[in-house]
């Protein structure tokens, strides 16, 4: 019995044997070994890792039929159906690379190229990258690019604006396909609802674009491209929520209608109904929000392949901060202190391909902007209307790419501030042309110009140059070069002309600004000898503004003053991003900028306020195939920064410190459509009370009601108040949230 025993045990391993087998091969690129990369098979455990020589084996697989995977960061995925039932297999992979930096751009030339290509230099930043640190809005979400900072305006009710190379955000042109929707009364809060979900990249322009986009886009532009319906899932859903109890959630789906269109519906919800007031001031440390925002996109067939869409979008926010006992029963009284924002917004932008065998494109928008404020006892209620409409021609002959357009912006802004007695209804027509030329295989020459007329201000002509000088295939030399206008409209981009109690103080008619840039780019990629793949993006540049509306906090403290810059202003700086592929498991993303942004008047230099010295971002991800997870670990670092006290005697310092805002995410994919992510943000639990004795002046009293003023305006100090301060929140530079958990879940089907 117990040698018939040990004859079935013999038996059944032999069997099993016979049921198992081996996947062996060899990975290479470019005809070159390729090591660490991750061989295994969808949907089980069952891998390996290919060795120095790119040899691999997988051993001991059940039976059956499989989908082998190799997946290598910087590499196209290759995917291959095996069946395993007779006897082990012999792959040989061949890897296809991804290229860096060689995504398709718009932004920079108003017509589709390869980033390689683009005489103008565009960053790219793709869904992928949005994810790693989740956020409700793209204000948020651009946190961790190099060289672009979410600037928080106000204490209370938070809202804030993008810089970008240190220059403030009204300098700033969002774009949304295209269009330049979100400016003037939406700076402010139009950043906020375009759904992370439907974004298909972010493309950002540093440095002036107004000869292609016209007034606004001096500093820079930032272009948040959605998707096209038949490039998005079937259907999407991802909510977070955070221990402090806020709470987002995207969802949408697309649908054929019809045998020639297609249509994607997408939605955002974010609340946050949690007051905090951790630094123990009395006031909300964070804004509570209530916001819903659905976007809708249509793409229809043509004969040709020709272009139409279209798509809209619907904006609510119902924003509060102030005292912690605020309710909406106090809105615009002086029982208790609080800024409540309603802002009712929708917009509707298309593209049309003329019906010609010419390539001529129209494009246009409209956006309607309905704010209704209350700061503390002063109401500010204002609507915009813009509409915009613009026709390019884009004609190839031989070695010249030629673009010719004409646009018409209209403007309609009316507010119940007694500086707008009248609303303010403008028609901006324009011209602009590009002649991109190929000169050689390694030169390449733009040279664009726009013309507009403002019956305010008259002819406004802004030339630009683009030079691209590529010496070998892996570098890339621009040299660009412009001017940029902006017509300002003060009290629909400057929050601190609004809340708190400084005197709003308008000395003289305020002249468009202007200035003139010149900016160097140099693209490198570099392949080392162990796989690794590196890419460089360095930038230096000077901005010279012979006119500049900037806020003057330190002549009079309670008051914000105005006028045209007797002078000149600056902005110079050096930029670096480095793009890594450091193995199949790992790859990093980090950049540093160094500037310096400061005004010349009557002889003196002055450091520009709430801008820092230096910065830092980085963005280091880790995949575990064999598990499947991936960590993400984000962050930004911030250098020291001029900040607006309240005179000498303020003890809240006059310079931040240097301050750093850092997230770690865990991302698990093993589910069939599913993602489960979680984490934690602002690991050092920084906000910009440390160090600080208080962040809002007189928060006791913010309606002023126990502070002695003399005769000229000037607070004095009293027992009751010794640092001779009125009420302020505008004395921000960080976000005031500190550490809190998050869990969120993904679901998307294809």
């Amino acid at each position: 019995m117990k040698h018939i025993f040990i004859l079935l045990l013999l038996v059944s391993g032999i069997l099993q044997a016979k049921n198992t087998f081996d996947i062996s091969g060899k990975v290479t690129a470019n005809n070159e070994s390729l090591p660490f990369v991750n061989i295994y098979l969808k949907g089980t455990k069952i891998g390996a890792v290919s060795q120095e020589n790119g040899n691999f084996i997988i051993e001991n697989i059940p039976e059956g039929d499989y989908v082998l995977i190799a997946s290598f960061t910087g590499f196209k995925t290759y995917q291959k159906q095996i069946s395993l039932h007779e006897k082990n297999i012999i792959i040989n992979i061949n890897l296809e690379e991804v290229e860096l930096l060689d995504e398709i751009v718009i932004t920079g030339t108003l017509k589709p190229v390869k980033r390689l290509e683009s005489p103008v230099p565009v960053e790219v930043y793709s869904p992928t990258f949005l994810k790693k640190n989740p956020a409700p809005n793209i204000f948020e979400a651009l946190q961790n690019v190099n060289g672009v900072r979410p600037q928080i305006n106000c204490s209370v009710c938070n809202t804030g604006d993008i810089h970008i190379n240190g220059l403030e955000g009204p300098y700033t042109l969002v774009l949304i396909d295209g269009m330049p929707i979100v400016s003037g009364l939406s700076t402010v809060y139009g950043l906020s609802g375009i759904p992370n979900s439907l974004i298909e990249q972010v493309e950002i322009v540093k440095g002036p674009a107004s000869s292609l986009y016209g007034s606004e886009a001096v500093g820079g532009l930032i272009n948040v491209i959605t998707k096209l319906p038949e490039n998005a899932p079937l259907f999407f859903a991802d909510s977070y929520v955070t221990d402090w109890g806020e709470t987002n959630f995207d969802v949408g789906f697309k649908a054929k209608i019809g045998e020639k269109s297609n249509m994607l519906l997408g939605a955002n919800y974010f609340n946050y109904s949690n007051p905090i007031d951790n630094n123990n001031d009395n006031f909300t440390d964070v804004t509570l929000q209530d916001r819903i925002s659905v976007f809708q996109k249509w793409d229809f067939s043509r004969k040709e392949n020709r272009v139409f869409s279209m798509a809209g979008r619907f904006f609510y926010e119902d924003r509060w901060g102030g005292e912690m006992q605020w309710n909406p029963e106090f809105r615009g009284g002086n029982d208790i202190y609080g800024e409540s924002i309603y802002t009712t917004r929708y917009e509707v932008i298309g593209k049309y391909q003329l019906p010609i065998k010419e390539n001529m494109m129209f494009q246009f928008s409209y956006s309607d902007h309905d704010q209704n404020s209350a700061y503390g006892d002063t109401f500010y209620l204002a609507k915009q209307r813009i509409g915009f409409g613009q026709l390019t021609w884009d004609i190839s002959k031989q070695n010249h790419d030629l673009l010719f357009g004409t646009a018409m912006r209209y403007n309609y802004y009316d507010d119940n501030t007694p500086i707008t007695v009248n609303s303010d209804k403008i028609v901006i027509p324009s011209l602009f042309a590009q002649d991109e030329i190929t000169i050689s295989e390694k030169h390449k020459l733009l040279l664009g110009a726009r013309y507009d007329y403002d019956k305010r201000h008259g002819n406004i002509f802004t030339p630009r140059l683009a030079y691209k000088f590529k010496p070998t295939e892996h570098d890339i030399f621009r040299l660009n070069a412009g001017t940029g206008f902006r017509v300002v409209n003060l009290f629909a981009e400057e929050h601190a002309s609004l809340t708190g109690s400084r005197d709003v103080i308008i000395e003289e008619e305020l002249k468009p600004e202007k200035s003139y840039n010149v900016n160097v780019n140099y693209l490198k990629k570099l392949y080392t000898k162990n796989s690794m793949i590196i890419g460089i993006d360095a930038s230096t540049w000077y901005t010279y503004f012979t006119n500049a509306i900037l806020p003057d906090y330190d002549t009079n403290p309670n008051q914000v003053i105005y006028d045209n810059l007797d002078g000149s202003a600056t902005s110079m700086g050096l930029s670096v991003n480095l793009d890594a592929v450091l193995s199949s498991n790992f790859k990093a993303l980090a950049g540093f900028t160094i500037q310096d942004v400061s005004q010349k008047e009557n002889g003196v230099k002055q450091r520009q306020v709430l801008t820092e010295k230096y910065s830092g971002t980085w963005t280091i991800s880790y995949k575990n195939f064999n598990y499947n997870f991936t960590i993400d670990y984000t962050g930004n670092l911030y250098g020291p920064m001029r900040l607006p006290v309240l005179g000498e005697l303020d003890p809240r310092k006059d310079e931040s410190q240097v301050w750093s805002i850092q997230n770690i995410q865990l991302t698990y994919d093993g589910f069939k459509n599913f993602e489960v992510y979680g984490g934690v943000k602002n690991l050092l639990n920084w906000t910009p009370n440390k160090g600080n004795p208080f962040i809002i002046a007189r928060a006791n009293d913010p309606f002023d009601e126990n502070v002695v003023f003399d005769t000229n305006g000037n607070v004095i100090p009293t027992a009751d108040n010794p640092y001779g301060l009125s009420f302020d929140p505008t004395y921000i530079y960080a976000p005031n949230q500190g550490r809190r958990l998050f869990i969120g879940l993904r679901y998307r089907l294809n």
